[in-house]
Formats: structure tokens, sequence, C-alpha cells
């Protein structure tokens, strides 16, 4: 059964406010105020109301007021006058600074009404999806013009420097030399590679469907102990995964695995250089229809008050600026696909611990 319709009518006689409930409260939920500040307490109280009917006359004010008063704070609700009176000036005014949607003559009939809050609904619905679509408008133009700082930033750092050590390497013949030029051109391509990996995630991640499997968490630690393990044994970390898998959990695999990607990517990549015991332990656990990965490190921690961005498209806290700034931010819309959350505990210069868990899906 659909939901009723949230309507506000505000007059400051009893008896039209009682009328008006009696014939539309089955249909409609009905909140009715007497005067100004008892309407907008409903309206900071009911965001869902959808239709707001005033008296032209009231006390003090007028149903002109009162628009002009909500139009600004509370824009969705429709606004239909109700009058009396066939006043020009108050239409003129109620269409100005009001921005009525209509007028409706008392004394009403229950097919104006009805009629009226039809229309207001359609109108409502249309213009709420009008909003959301420009805010998706404005997210991808934001999300545009950071694309365009960060193929600029990320992708001609690394050329600059590739550039840079072939004109040294021409000017030079000890071969030693040369050796460390051509160390300096794998750093910037294994840069713009993981850049480009991170992009083509990023696309995946927007454009693809969910391909929901039994997921296979032997074959996820395999692949993750041999990506890593020698990883951990050049870098001197040591390197756990433990299991606890109680029955079994379906997902999109592609997804778990990039989740799992970069977050380890990102648990080795900020180990503290300088410390003897570095480690990066892995959990999971599937119980109750629900993975629970947990992944901590011993790295060099995170800023506190950057916690709370660093999942946001190219964000780069002082720490992470070697980053893309899109590895955690394909981890939050990976786990958005999935219905899932992150949570992060990290203290600087001690470590970060990231904890995520994911419904099993069709289960």
């Amino acid at each position: 059964m659909p939901e009723k319709i949230t309507i506000l009518y505000l007059d400051d006689e009893p008896n039209n406010l009682m009328g008006f409930k009696a014939s539309f409260r089955l249909d409609y939920q009905i909140l009715t105020a007497v005067d100004m500040p008892g309407a907008l307490e409903h309206l900071e109280n009911h965001p869902e109301i959808r239709v707001v009917f005033c008296d032209q006359r009231m006390p003090g004010f007028t149903g002109v007021d009162f628009f002009e008063e909500i139009r600004i704070k509370y824009p969705l609700p429709v606004r239909i006058m109700l009058t009396a009176f066939t006043d020009v000036e108050a239409i003129i005014g109620a269409i100005n600074k009001g921005n009525i949607f209509r007028f409706v003559k008392k004394p009403w009939t229950e097919t104006d009404i009805r009629g009226a809050i039809a229309e207001a609904d359609k109108f409502y619905l249309a213009n709420s999806m009008l909003i959301l679509k420009n805010k998706e408008l404005q997210r991808a133009y934001t999300e545009l013009n950071k694309f365009a700082y960060s193929v600029s930033h990320d992708i001609r750092g690394p050329l600059s420097g590739i550039i840079g050590a072939i004109d040294l390497a021409n000017e030079i013949d000890d071969i030693t030399e040369i050796r460390e030029m051509l160390s300096l051109v794998k750093k910037s391509v294994n840069k713009m590679e993981a850049y480009v990996l991170s992009m083509h995630d990023y696309y995946s991640l927007q454009r693809g469907e969910l391909k929901i499997t039994a997921i296979d968490f032997d074959q996820i630690v395999g692949e993750l102990n041999a990506i890593y393990s020698v990883l951990a044994k050049v870098n001197g970390v040591s390197f756990t995964i433990t299991t606890k898998i109680c029955e079994v959990f379906r997902s999109d695999y592609a997804l778990l695995r990039l989740i799992f990607s970069n977050l380890l990517s990102n648990a080795f990549k900020y180990q503290d250089r300088n410390s003897h015991n570095k480690s990066v332990e892995v959990i999971i656990e599937v119980n109750n229809n629900v993975a629970k990965i947990s992944i901590k490190d011993t790295g060099i921690g995170i800023i506190s008050n950057h916690v709370t961005e660093i999942f946001k498209l190219f964000y780069r806290s002082n720490s992470l600026e070697v980053g893309s700034g899109l590895g955690l931010y394909n981890v939050k819309s990976a786990l958005v696909k999935l219905n899932g959350k992150i949570e992060v505990d990290s203290v600087l210069e001690q470590g970060s611990t990231f904890v995520v868990t994911i419904p099993s899906i069709g289960s």
C-alpha cells in the first residue's frame, strides 16, 4: 500500500481545520496549525510534508506572508492558497513573494482539494527529481574538475621524472650512474601504472554490475599470500592472515579483491621504515551472514582530523601525499555497492586498523 501524502493546513478557524481533517484523513496524513509558529514547527519536525494549504486572511499576517517566510527554508513543499476573496493584490503578492502553486477558492469542495493535491504531488515529485539530478550533475562536475587536476598532477609528475632521467642518461657514460637513472625511470613508471590501475578500478565501479557468487576465501587468501608475502619479506614486515569461515558467503568477488588490494597496498606502503617491528595482520571472519575483515598495520598512522576525509575522491593528507587519492575512494564506492561499511582506528606513528563489514548477498 503506498505511503500517505503528508499535508499541512494552516487556518485560524478550528472548525475549518476539523472539517478538512475529517474529510481527508483516511487518504492523507493531515497536520494542522492555527498560527504561524505551529505551522513552522510542523515543517521543522516533518520533512516529508509535500503540500501546504494556508488561508489568506489570518490574524496578524496573511497567507502571502507565511509562504514568503517558508519558501527559502522549506522550498520543496508545494504551496496552495485558500481564499474567499478575489483580491488582485493578494494574488500578485502570492505569486511574486510566496511562489504559490495555485489558488483554491473558499468554500472549497472535496473535488477541488483532491484535484489540487494530485497536481501538487506530481509537481513535488518532479521538482524533487530535478533537485536530485542537479545534485548529481554538480557532483559529476566537481569530480570532473578533480580528474583534470589529478591527471595533470599525477601523470605529468612521473612523465617529467622520466624525461629528466633520460636527458641525464644521455650525458653520462658511467654504467652505474645510468642504472641509477633507469631505477628512477622504473619508479616513475610504477607510479603511473598504479595510477592507471586505480583509474580503471574507479570506472569499473561506476559502470559495472554486481556478479554475485559464493566466495572462496581460501582462493583469496592464496592470492594475497602470493602477492604480499614476497613484499613482506623484502621489507621486513611480519604478514599474517587468519580466517574463521563459519558459513557460505555470497558477494562480488572482483569488488572484494579490490577492497583487499587497496587496503593491503596502503598497509605496506605506509609502514614506518625506521621501525624494527613492522607488521600487517589480516583477520577474515564470516558469521551470521556477515563478513568482517580487519586489516591492522604498524604504519605511520593517520592524523586524527584527516580520518573522516581519507575516503573522498583525490583527497590527500600530508602523510598520504604519495598516493593517487583514488584507492580509498574506490574502497568506499565498492562498499556502497555491497551495502557494507568501513571503520578506521588510527594513531599517528603507531599504526591503523581498518575494519570492513559486508552482508552476504542473496543468502
